[in-house]
């Protein structure tokens, strides 16, 4: 399969570095520097949603689309939380995953990196460097909490759906997973706010979403 697509993917004008180990996969990514990473879960040496893991911990920021044939619910919220972008569950046809990368790739050229650094609360967010700082201190944040974060910074003031979000910052249209997002706001609140448990800045708003104020 992993010799099939690299030639679907090269025929589609893609320059492709393949790997077919955790290990390799792993070195390659690093070395190659790609704009976009499709990754098998079941890989012979490992689990590939802990090695899209190492790679957000290393700050890997590219696109990762996860490849899995477990279809529930809760792997697919699992790959999100790891880290990935969006996943595709076997059997899936080349045209899908083909679109599926040209949305990804789509989306981060589209994004305008947002001006900084931003304050929220007592912590400073900077989108240019990836970092976020909280009385001088460093916070370890995920690269898709950044992502989020960005979002709702550009969007200060609204009400943002659930929905909406999942869309704008993981690409899916459909709502089946909307329980990533809040996981990601409680981490999110847990860098932000003052009290976690009554959040002054970033904010639900019952029934619609979330809305993050000026503070």
């Amino acid at each position: 399969m992993r010799r099939g697509l690299a030639d679907n993917l090269e025929i589609d004008g893609y320059n492709v570095v393949s790997a077919s180990t955790m290990r390799d996969g792993r070195v390659a990514a690093m070395k190659s520097n790609p704009d976009l990473i499709v990754l098998d879960v079941m890989l012979p040496d490992g689990d590939g949603m802990e090695l899209c893991k190492q790679l957000r911990a290393e700050g890997r920021t590219e696109p990762i689309i996860m490849v899995t044939a477990r279809g529930a619910e809760m792997d697919k919220v699992l790959a999100l939380e790891t880290g990935a972008d969006d996943y595709v569950v076997k059997p899936f046809s080349l045209r899908e995953l083909l679109a599926r990368i040209h949305a990804q790739l789509r989306r981060r050229r589209i994004q305008e990196p947002t001006q900084g650094p931003v304050r929220v609360g007592a912590a400073e967010i900077d989108f240019q460097t990836h970092r976020v700082t909280r009385e001088g201190r460093l916070l370890e944040t995920s690269a898709k909490e950044i992502e989020l974060l960005r979002y709702l910074v550009s969007h200060r003031g609204e009400v943002i759906s659930r929905n909406a979000l999942l869309a704008a910052v993981w690409g899916h249209e459909s709502g089946v997973v909307t329980r990533t997002v809040d996981n990601f706001i409680v981490r999110l609140r847990k860098k932000l706010e003052p009290d976690p448990a009554h959040p002054q800045f970033l904010l639900t708003v019952h029934g619609r979403g979330y809305k993050l104020i000026k503070g």
